[in-house]
């Protein structure tokens, strides 16, 4: 892979503006039914999302909708962390500096970066005081090259593009130490995970994931399903190949709540479009709250034992062990812990356990 410079932030300069303005028409220029939204003509002709006459295909129309649909959902967090950035600007000499520090976005699997462009134009657009960073993280050359080319064209100075995996990102002296938001929107299969580790090492105030053909965990479930059949009629419920996929998909969504919720966010889950549109169409959001949850912890390590998927903990859920290992819980699986939906430990304190009793 050809060697990149290291990544080097890149703040608007005091009393410049904004650098989606010189690309942006009024954000009335269509209707507010319109799929198109408040999105400029000329971005979303550059992105290939409308034809050079203006129109708008069934598949373009998809696309833009998922992620109009994302861009709203993410507007509410990202205005609150934008706020609270912008009240927590270093002072210089007594005097709060005129230039907040910029929110880092990191996109992982960005594709085509539909939506870095999008969301980096709407946030020019709402005049926000601090400014935006976006980073797009795709393993595919060519589109790496194409959006760093199409950034330029548009002017969008604070966008760059990085020719790495998911999993490279995590240790890379590319990316910067500090990042404030993660997303992932069809990152494939194992990559999503990644993404989350990526967040949990970074230790991002918001994530965003809406997970794609998650195969690993389907595969682990086909390859030990006689085994578990003859331990329990559970395994019923994959034994057929369309329910494992099935049940491979929803359990590792499941499993990413719960490690996320371990490590310190607060998880919400909930449909990105109707199922019409697509149907990888489950949105998790995470906001890091510092409360790190013993109790999701357990239950990862039950599942994980119940579907005979130990084996995934050390790559996928790494610390999890860890952050169990903070309090005297010798052998507490086995003899059934008590899970206490409000048991959690702030950062950087001590960890207990309150009781035991089998888990229901």
């Amino acid at each position: 892979m050809k060697p990149q410079r290291a990544h080097t932030p890149r703040p608007a300069a005091p009393g410049a503006s904004s650098p989606a303005t010189s690309t942006r028409e009024p954000a009335h220029a269509f209707a507010m039914d319109d799929p198109r939204g408040s999105h400029s003509v000329s971005l979303l002709k550059a992105l290939h999302i409308l034809t050079r006459d203006g129109q708008l295909n069934q598949d373009s129309r998809r696309k833009l909708k998922q992620v109009n649909h994302l861009i709203q959902l993410m507007a509410g967090p990202l205005h609150a962390l934008e706020g609270a950035a912008s009240q927590e600007a270093p002072a210089h000499g007594g005097v709060v500096n005129s230039t907040p520090k910029p929110l880092v976005l990191v996109d992982h699997g960005c594709g085509k970066s539909y939506l870095g462009f999008m969301l980096y134009e709407w946030w020019g657009g709402a005049r926000l005081s601090s400014p935006l960073e976006v980073i797009g993280i795709e393993t595919r050359s060519e589109l790496v090259e194409h959006a760093k080319t199409l950034a330029r064209e548009l002017s969008f100075k604070g966008m760059d593009f990085f020719n790495i995996s998911a999993k490279e990102a995590g240790v890379s002296d590319l990316l910067p130490q500090s990042v404030s938001v993660v997303t992932a929107l069809h990152a494939c299969d194992t990559a999503s995970d990644d993404a989350i580790e990526f967040a949990l090492a970074k230790r991002a105030q918001l994530v965003f994931l809406v997970p794609c053909c998650q195969a690993e965990l389907a595969a682990k479930l086909r390859a030990g399903k006689a085994k578990i059949l003859a331990k329990t009629p559970l395994a019923e419920l994959w034994r057929h190949p369309l329910h494992t996929r099935e049940m491979g998909s929803q359990l590792t969504n499941v499993l990413r709540c719960l490690y996320l919720e371990s490590q310190g966010y607060k998880v919400s889950v909930t449909e990105l479009v109707g199922w019409e549109h697509s149907l990888k169409n489950e949105l998790i959001t995470a906001s890091y709250t510092g409360q790190f949850k013993r109790s999701a912890a357990l239950r990862l390590m039950a599942l994980l034992e119940q579907f005979g998927l130990a084996s995934l903990m050390p790559e996928r859920y790494p610390r999890v062990k860890a952050l169990l290992a903070t309090a005297p819980l010798a052998n507490a699986l086995s003899s059934g812990p008590e899970i206490d939906q409000d048991d959690t430990l702030e950062a950087g304190g001590e960890a207990t356990l309150s009781s035991v009793a089998p888990l229901p």
